[in-house]
This record gives structure tokens, C-alpha cells and sequence, in this order.
């Protein structure tokens, strides 16, 4: 089976670029996670991606959902959800973290 037959055809790849070196990798994992757990049916894969220098970016597909220092420090875990439903799906009702 190749990379793309794994994450599903036609389903996006979600990318979190984190640094080694400041020791973000649970972070990453754990958002990781929240993603999967929320959108497990809408996203062909979620990839950590190590790297180093303070980076911490989040990417859907081509898009640049989040970069730490351009937007700030890390996002919370309902930001994260919100934009990722915008760019799949921007009618999808989150529940609790859209009423939040």
C-alpha cells in the first residue's frame, strides 16, 4: 500500500511541525490526537514532524493553519478545531467547543 492509499484518497494531511530541541513533541502529540479524535473521519493523516530552532506550525493540506510566532504562541485546542473545520468543512457544527 503507498503513503496515499494509507491516508485515503482524497483526504487531507494534516502536518505538526514541532521542535525538538524545546522539547514540543507532546504538545504536538496531544493535538495530534484531538484532531484525530474529532475529525477521524475527515482527515486521511496527521503527521509529527520534527524539526528545530523554536519552529511549532500546523499545515492542512497547503494551507498554514498556525505558526508560533506568527500568530502568537500555540493555539488552544478549540482555535486548532475551529480552523481546521473552517477549511474542511465551515458549516460543521463542533458542539460544545462552538458553544464554549
Amino acid at each position: 500500500m503507498t503513503a496515499e492509499g494509507a491516508a485515503g484518497p482524497g483526504r487531507p494531511r494534516v502536518a505538526i511541525t514541532y521542535c525538538t530541541q524545546c522539547n514540543w513533541l507532546l504538545r504536538a502529540a496531544w493535538m495530534a490526537q484531538e484532531l484525530l479524535s474529532t475529525f477521524r473521519d475527515d482527515l486521511g493523516e496527521v503527521a509529527l514532524v520534527p524539526a528545530s530552532g523554536g519552529t511549532f506550525r500546523i499545515e492542512l493540506g497547503a494551507a498554514l493553519l498556525w505558526e508560533r510566532v506568527r500568530d502568537g504562541g500555540f493555539p488552544d485546542v478549540k482555535a486548532l478545531k475551529q480552523r481546521v473545520r473552517d477549511h474542511l468543512d465551515p458549516t460543521r457544527d463542533l458542539g460544545h467547543i462552538d458553544r464554549s
